[in-house]
């Protein structure tokens, strides 16, 4: 199952700046998802993370592997945020970072289910450029209603 960014948007209530996933390109309800962001000097963090030699912030990294972990948990329940729904990121765990991310780079994200509970998601995450790792970490998210 492909999703082209009109549907991400659907399912994500992430904008500009902050939409960290530009294509999926594989899922499978339940169990996986693979996308990626194309990374590029017009990001505005690039602006202060490093002028010199820019490199995407490994917070943001995280952020889009969660964001990958939110439109997998969405799709697979059958929900949206227009319902009243969120993926809040409330956990991380082993995470590691193996190289830097840089403008001109396309960051590969794969997530699976590891489990869940309640509308608690456990995943475990990896980003890559080029088939290197750049990240790799366990993401736990929370489903909510919002009022």
């Amino acid at each position: 199952m492909v999703m082209e960014i009109n549907e991400i948007r659907e399912y994500l209530p992430h904008r500009y700046p902050f939409l960290l996933i530009d294509r999926v390109t594989e899922l499978e309800l339940g169990e996986l998802i693979r996308g990626y962001k194309n990374v590029s000097i017009n990001e505005p963090f690039f602006n202060g993370h490093f002028p010199h030699h820019p490199i995407m912030p490994g917070v943001l990294v995280i952020e889009a592997m969660a964001q990958a972990c939110g439109i997998l948990g969405f799709k697979t329940v059958n929900k949206l945020p227009a319902d009243g729904y969120v993926y809040y990121l409330v956990g991380s765990d082993n995470v590691r970072f193996k190289r830097p991310v840089m403008p001109g780079d396309q960051l590969h994200i794969e997530a699976k289910v590891i489990r869940e509970k309640r509308g608690i998601w456990k995943f475990a995450c990896r980003a890559s450029v080029d088939n290197e790792v750049a990240c790799e970490a366990e993401i736990i998210c929370a489903e909510r209603k919002v009022a």
